[in-house]
C-alpha cells in the first residue's frame, strides 16, 4: 500500500508539472523572425543544456580545469561561440544567468560571452538514475525560476543537464540535443508557457 502511495504522488507531481508548464491550446509556438522579435523585447526565461561534452574526463584539461572534470569537446565550443555571437548580432540582452557548478556548464556560459552566471548547487550533476530525476530540488528549482519575469527588456538564462531539466519538465524536455534551450514566457502567476525549443545550432539562422 505504501509503495502505491508512493507512486500516487509521482504520477500526481508529474500531472501538475504538465498542466502548469504545457503550453495551452491557444498558445502559438514562436520561431524564425517572430522568435527573434520576441527575445529582443526580453521578458523570457532560456533552460538550456550545456553544449556538447565527452562522457569521459579529458586526458588533457582545459586552462581553469583544475578537478579534471568533463569539458566541452570542440564541436561544443564552436556551437556555444556561434550562439554568443548570435545572440550579440540579434541585441539580445541576458540579464540573469544560473549555471550548473560543473566545468562543462560553466564553459558553455563564458563561451557566449553574455556575463557572469551565478552557480547554482541544485543545477549540478548529481547522476542519471529515476531517484536522482525524482529527487524535488532541482526541478522545484527549474520551475521556480523559470516562472520568475526577468527584469524588463532581459532574458534570463539557465544552464544545467538534461535529468535535471526532464526532471522539471516531463513533457517538454524528451530528445533535447546538446545545447538545445526551452524557451519559456512567465505568466506573471507562478506558471510559465512554453513558447519554443532551440537547438543550439539554430541560433545563427535567427541572428540571420
Amino acid at each position: 500500500m505504501l509503495r502505491l502511495h508512493n507512486l500516487a504522488i509521482v504520477f500526481t507531481t508529474l500531472a501538475f508539472t504538465a498542466l502548469t508548464f504545457a503550453p495551452p491550446a491557444s498558445a502559438a509556438m514562436l520561431s524564425g523572425a517572430r522568435l527573434a522579435d520576441a527575445l529582443k523585447g526580453g521578458g523570457y526565461v532560456l533552460v538550456m543544456r550545456h553544449a556538447s561534452s565527452p562522457t569521459t574526463p579529458p586526458a588533457s584539461p582545459d586552462p581553469g580545469n583544475m578537478a579534471h572534470e568533463r569539458q566541452l569537446d570542440d564541436r561544443g565550443k564552436a556551437a556555444a561561440r556561434a550562439m554568443g555571437d548570435a545572440l550579440h548580432a540579434m541585441r539580445i540582452t541576458i540579464g540573469k544567468i544560473y549555471s550548473s557548478p560543473t566545468f562543462r556548464a560553466r564553459q558553455t556560459v563564458a563561451l557566449l560571452e553574455v556575463g557572469k552566471p551565478e552557480a547554482v548547487p541544485d543545477l549540478g550533476d548529481g547522476g542519471h538514475s529515476m531517484a536522482r530525476i525524482q529527487k524535488k530540488g532541482p526541478a522545484d528549482w527549474l520551475r521556480a525560476h523559470a516562472a520568475e519575469a526577468p527584469a524588463p527588456g532581459h532574458d534570463t538564462l539557465i544552464v544545467t543537464h538534461m535529468p535535471n531539466i526532464v526532471a522539471a519538465f516531463p513533457t517538454d524536455a524528451p530528445g533535447m540535443g546538446d545545447g538545445e534551450a526551452l524557451v519559456f514566457h512567465p505568466d506573471g502567476k507562478g506558471g510559465a508557457t512554453l513558447m519554443a525549443r532551440v537547438p543550439i545550432s539554430e541560433w545563427p539562422a535567427l541572428a540571420r
